[in-house]
Parts: structure tokens; C-alpha cells; sequence
């Protein structure tokens, strides 16, 4: 039986591995790693590891291939394949983290970035190449890439792999593989297809398995919600409107549902994006790059385009889709509630998916609690409360003695009650409209809600947020309190405007050379 090693220095690892490990903060190894590290250090052999994202995986075949390397190499020694483009550079970043001091070069290959790019660096010496079977497979039929000399494969979630239907291709780079060298297979489960690969490309492996635990987050409070399929959007709004800081993912079945139910949350003022396998690498890390600064709070998303998201301290995972099982429903919940924090995962289900969410609460076995949608009036409370607390938190800070000389001199001579209203007038009633509506009429109206814009122009065609405004004003006649979220960068812009008076705020600027520019006004993408 393999010694269990508690911490990482009475493992036979090198000072340089040592001092990147502390340098993370990484003291005891996880289960996985306890496991896996300490085999492949002394001899290398080849090994199945059923571990779940989220385990220490990758560290756990990281560190001893890093440790085996041979720096001076100019062939490549390590080939880690993945199911996602998103995976390969999060395992790309993770090995370089851990790379210390050993020169040693990692690239990532997938598809959607230049070929090109990638040659120019398989051709100056690659160490590790953490790649996509579709792009590994390009390369191998242009003879771009040499798996001859390999000394380690590894097959990282090899189960989503067969999912996304890459398992043939898998098999065909294998082949253009060394015979010799070691094989690792890391998988959450293990269907007959996945044995079958092992039993074919691999020689005299063992299977390492961590204890199995239910498979859920102790931290996420899983709640569910049955609605009317038209009624999705509206519970889905309100559900974000009751909370103070909605900071989380959306998850869609299609790509189409992504587009679809991104655009409108956009037009509902929402700060929202999409994300699926549709959009371009070059795109797709702009999306994470704004919602990891929170410059998004919505980000609506397919299972797959979400691999390899690697976003802390979300507040909420929405299935706007139920998933299509349990396994998907864990790993989309999983990324709520991290680094100790409580999160909350919702999950909306028509009549007709009762069946199918019991299944996955009994297969998981953890209770997901029914609640019903939030009403109207409880929404604008909410709305309310946060906007007295916002107003309280402003006053608490320092004020310019402008500021307070004005606001002395204007309750001087008016109602103080009155000049607080109007004051929440000019600047919040927007923020209240839309549901003071919605508990009036029992729905909300989409007359106003509010369509975002792009607009070409910005500080160096002289324009503040006060000038953009007042422009819009007077060229619209749209009132100021009904123009939001303005932000106004070098070259271009952005504003938020009912939906109705969108065609009167394209028509107020000159229109771009047909054919030649983008549209000097467009809908926010």
C-alpha cells in the first residue's frame, strides 16, 4: 500500500518544486494527489485516476512531469489532451505556476487561434503541449507536430471528451504516439468506452480512485422554482432584482437559447453577455475578461462553452435549462459557493420536469428546496431598501463643501421631504419603474425596459457623459432621467435608453460612410 504523505515536503520532491508550491500556498496535497504523486515519482506507470473537477487533478500529474522533464530536451516529452479550449489554458497557466525555476516550455494548442502562431512555436522546441484532439490532429496531418519522443500522455477528463464526441480522434493520436511511454487517464466516471481506450493504449494500468463523496457543494443552497415556460424570464429577472449583488452564471441548452435570452436581459438594462462554442477565442476572452473585473454580472452560457471557467466568488448559478443530468447539474452548481463563500444555486423546471429534478436530487442525494417567484411588490421593497442603503453609505462619506453649501442654501428655502423625492426622481426613478410597473399591471412592461447601445464616439470626438446626454437630449427630445448607464470611453460609448426611443437616438447621428464603417449607433453586443 502507497505511504499517505500529509504535507508536500516529505514527498521526494525537488527544492525548486518545493518553493513554487509555497509560493502558491499550497502546504498538504488533496486526496488525488496523495495518491497519484507519490507513484509516479519513484517509477512512472500507467495510471486511471477517477477524480472530479475541482479535485487537484491537475497538480497531481503536473507536478511529477515537471519533475521528470528534461530541460534540455528539444523534443516534445509531454502530451496533455482536453476536451475544451477554455481547459487547455487553465492546465497551460496551472503547469507554468509550477514550473518554478526549470526551464521548460508549455503551449497550448486548440482551435480558434492562428495555426500559424502555434507552428512558429512547435518549431522553436516545445516541452509540453496541452492541446484539443481537433487542432493535436491538424497538426499531425501538416507533420507540424512530432509525438514520437513523448515520454508521458495524459487524457484529462477523458469522460467529457467521449461526451463531445472525440474519443476516435483521441485514439487516432495515440497512435502516432511512443509506445514507451507513460499513459495517464483521468476521468469523473468510467463508461465502457473509457475502459475500452485504457485497454488498448495502456500497459498493465492500475485504477486510483479517491473516496466517493455525494457529489454536491456543502456551501450552495439549492433552490428550485416551477414556472410556465413564458414565465421563465420573468422569474428570472425578478430572482436578480432580489438580491443586492447578483454577481453569477446563467446556463442554456443551445446556443440559440444563449443569443436569445443574453439579448434580452441587454435590453432590460441587465449588464449580460453570452457565451458558446459559436463565439471566437479572440471574443471569448474579452467575456471573461469583463466578467472577471464584474464588469458583467449576468454571463449566460452553454455546459460546454463553461468549461474551464476559472471565476471566483460568483454569487448564483441559474439552470435557466435544467440540466440534462446529474452529473452536469454538480459540475454546474460547483462553481458557486468556492473559497468558503456561500452561493446559492437555482434551478427553474416546468411542470413537465418535476420527474426529471426529482431524479437528480435522489441520484445526488441532497434536498432542493421549492420556492415560489418573488412578487412584484417584493421586488421593489428590495429595490428600496438598497437604495436607501446605497444613499446612507453616500452620506457617510466625505461631501465637498460645495456640494453642502448648495444643499443648505436649497433646504433653506424648500421642503426638505420634497427635495429628497425630487432628487430620487431625477436620479433613481428608473431604477423603480420597472417594477413599481410590473405590481401594478402583474407583469412587467416591456415598453420600459431599456435597449443598450454602442455608440462610435467618445472623448476624442469631445464628448462627456454630460455632453453625450444633453446631445441625445436635444436631438431626441428624450427627458435625461430616461437615458442610463452612460459610460464614455476614448473612441466609443455606451447608454441605455427605452426601448420605444431607440430609432430616435440612431437617427440623431450622422450616419458612417455606407459599406466602408460600422454603424455609428448599433444595439450593445
Amino acid at each position: 500500500m502507497m505511504q499517505k504523505f500529509e504535507n508536500f515536503t516529505e514527498m521526494e520532491l525537488s527544492q525548486n518544486m518545493l518553493n513554487a508550491l509555497r509560493d502558491k500556498g499550497f502546504a498538504n496535497p488533496t486526496p488525488i494527489q496523495q495518491q497519484i504523486i507519490p507513484r509516479l515519482l519513484t517509477t512512472p506507470e500507467d495510471l486511471i485516476a477517477q477524480a472530479q473537477t475541482g479535485t487537484g487533478k491537475t497538480a497531481a500529474f503536473g507536478i511529477p512531469l515537471i519533475e521528470h522533464l528534461d530541460e534540455t530536451s528539444r523534443a516534445i516529452q509531454a502530451l496533455i489532451l482536453v476536451p475544451t479550449r477554455e481547459l487547455a489554458l487553465q492546465v497551460s497557466e496551472e503547469l507554468n505556476s509550477l514550473l518554478g525555476k526549470k526551464r521548460l516550455s508549455i503551449t497550448p494548442v486548440y482551435g480558434g487561434q492562428s495555426l500559424d502562431l502555434q507552428i512558429k512555436k512547435l518549431k522553436r522546441g516545445v516541452d509540453i503541449v496541452v492541446g484539443t484532439p481537433g487542432r493535436v490532429l491538424d497538426h499531425l496531418g501538416r507533420g507540424t507536430m512530432d509525438l514520437s519522443n513523448l515520454s508521458f500522455v495524459v487524457l484529462d477528463e477523458a469522460d467529457e471528451m467521449l461526451n463531445m464526441g472525440f474519443l476516435e480522434d483521441v485514439e487516432k493520436i495515440l497512435e502516432h504516439t511512443n509506445p514507451f511511454r507513460t499513459t495517464l487517464l483521468f476521468s469523473a466516471t468510467m463508461p465502457r468506452e473509457i475502459i475500452s481506450i485504457a485497454r488498448n493504449h495502456m500497459n498493465d494500468f492500475e485504477i486510483v480512485a479517491t473516496q466517493k463523496k455525494v457529489q454536491t457543494v456543502d456551501s450552495t443552497e439549492q433552490i428550485y422554482y416551477e414556472v410556465a415556460p413564458r414565465e421563465k424570464l420573468k422569474a428570472l429577472t425578478r430572482i436578480i432584482d432580489m438580491e443586492p449583488e447578483f454577481y453569477g452564471l446563467v446556463f442554456c441548452k443551445t446556443r440559440a437559447d444563449v443569443d436569445e435570452l443574453s439579448r434580452q436581459l441587454i435590453e432590460l438594462g441587465y449588464q449580460a453577455d453570452g457565451l458558446h462554442g459559436d463565439i471566437s477565442q479572440s471574443q471569448r476572452e474579452k467575456i471573461l475578461s469583463r466578467l472577471k473585473r464584474k464588469q458583467i454580472q449576468i454571463l449566460v452560457a452553454t455546459d460546454v462553452a463553461a468549461r474551464g471557467i476559472d471565476v471566483h466568488n460568483l454569487t448564483h448559478v441559474i439552470n435557466y435549462s435544467i440540466p440534462q443530468d446529474s452529473a452536469s447539474y454538480v459540475h454546474r452548481i460547483g462553481r458557486t459557493g468556492r473559497a468558503g463563500k456561500a452561493g446559492t444555486a437555482i434551478t427553474l423546471i416546468t411542470r413537465g420536469e418535476r420527474r426529471r429534478l426529482l431524479y437528480i436530487q435522489n441520484k445526488i442525494k441532497t434536498q432542493i428546496r421549492k420556492e415560489r417567484v418573488p412578487k412584484p411588490h417584493e421586488v421593489l421593497k428590495a429595490k428600496r431598501h438598497r437604495l436607501k442603503l446605497e444613499i446612507e453609505q453616500i452620506a457617510s462619506n466625505e461631501i465637498s463643501e460645495d456640494l453642502l453649501n448648495l444643499a443648505a442654501e436649497l433646504v433653506m428655502d424648500n421642503d426638505p421631504v420634497r427635495l429628497v423625492a425630487a432628487m430620487l426622481k431625477h436620479s433613481y426613478q428608473d431604477t423603480l419603474e420597472n417594477s413599481r410597473q410590473e405590481e401594478m399591471h402583474g407583469e412587467r412592461n416591456g415598453k420600459n425596459g431599456k435597449t443598450r447601445l454602442f455608440i462610435a464616439k467618445g472623448k476624442k470626438n469631445g464628448f462627456t457623459r454630460r455632453r453625450l446626454v444633453e446631445f441625445i437630449k436635444s436631438n431626441t427630445g428624450i427627458h435625461d432621467r430616461h437615458i442610463d448607464d452612460v459610460e464614455v470611453m476614448d473612441s466609443f460609448s455606451f447608454v441605455s435608453v427605452p426601448h420605444g426611443e431607440v430609432e430616435k437616438v440612431v437617427n440623431s447621428f450622422p450616419k458612417g460612410k455606407s459599406g466602408k464603417r460600422r454603424p455609428l449607433v448599433e444595439v450593445a453586443r
